[in-house]
């Protein structure tokens, strides 16, 4: 598979009776000026029954998509819903650039805080989220840095409790996030670094950060990720339309190509089942593609039984 590309194919458009059209944003006045931007979607996520839960970034909006294809609107409030994930309670969670960390009600769409600040100090503008098995939460606050301003921060919550912990201060733009096999290392996509970061663990904080691979650069870089049982790491490139697939150690297995759909790759996310469907979040087309993959995904803290 060495060098391989596999293509994807569409899976589901948003429907246009969900267009945001003739509508204003300051998000994408900020991230896509002049752009007319309908939806962009990010942070897929599956539930327990297979609904593909999804944020709309500039219009606050949470949906879910049934396995037939069928949308529906969770919730919609003034926020900028960004990273998505499902808590092993069946609870949503939500980073929001705007609003912090969010959790969302799915039966009643009852959306309330998580955490709004660090130490009462605002957060730049979170960007994703992850839950390790132990249930031990690690978000990114990404804000506008970039490598005029690495200050982009990583936080780690243990589970239940409410101590943030900063794992890094110095991110050119942390965005995706996700930990390796035994939950002994994090990996972080730096989006305008065009790099990925891997960040070993310990209780007292991380030891000996390293660049784990770098990606090609263009007008934007490596995004959401996820991981497969063999241990590969996939990363959705913003700009270059295609999920990069690393070995454990770096090595450059092959690519999905969702060029030929739009060009900016956002996230992605495993189905249930036998886990080798891998969907993805083509937001520039509003488009969810999806692609079968030679491994199946790790099973995530959101499968898990309660």
């Amino acid at each position: 598979m060495i060098g391989a590309t596999i293509a994807a194919e569409p899976f589901t458009r948003m429907p246009e009776r969900f267009y945001a059209n003739g509508r204003t944003s300051t998000w994408v006045d900020a991230n896509k000026p002049g752009a007319s931007v309908p939806s962009f979607l990010e942070g897929p996520s599956f539930d327990r029954e297979g609904n593909l839960w999804l944020a709309d970034i500039p219009w606050g909006r949470i949906f879910s998509i049934s396995a037939d294809g069928e949308w529906s609107l969770r919730a919609e409030y003034d926020g900028w819903p960004n990273g998505l994930k499902i808590h092993r309670d069946g609870s949503i969670w939500i980073a929001d650039h705007k609003c912090g960390i969010l959790r969302l009600d799915p039966s009643t769409g009852v959306i309330s805080e998580v955490f709004g600040s660090a130490r009462s100090e605002g957060f730049k503008g979170c960007n994703d989220l992850f839950f390790a098995a132990d249930g031990t939460l690690f978000f990114t606050d990404q804000g506008q840095t970039g490598l005029h301003d690495p200050t982009g921060r990583v936080f780690r919550a243990p589970a239940g409790t409410q101590r943030l912990e900063k794992l890094l201060t110095n991110g050119p733009s942390p965005n995706g996030l996700v930990t390796g096999r035994g939950d002994a290392v994090l990996f972080v996509a730096m989006t305008r670094a065009a790099e990925v970061w891997r960040v070993p663990l310990f209780p007292e904080g991380p030891s000996k950060v390293g660049l784990f691979a770098r990606l090609p650069a263009g007008t934007s870089g490596p995004d959401g990720m996820a991981l497969d049982e063999a241990g590969n790491l996939y990363v959705c490139h913003a700009s270059r339309g295609r999920v990069f697939v690393y070995g454990p150690h770096g090595d450059d297995l092959f690519s999905i190509d969702c060029s030929h759909i739009g060009r900016t790759v956002t996230n992605l996310a495993f189905a249930a089942g036998d886990m080798r469907t891998v969907y993805v979040t083509v937001s520039d087309a509003g488009v969810v593609a999806r692609a079968t993959v030679p491994h199946p995904g790790r099973t995530m803290f959101s499968h898990l039984g309660q």
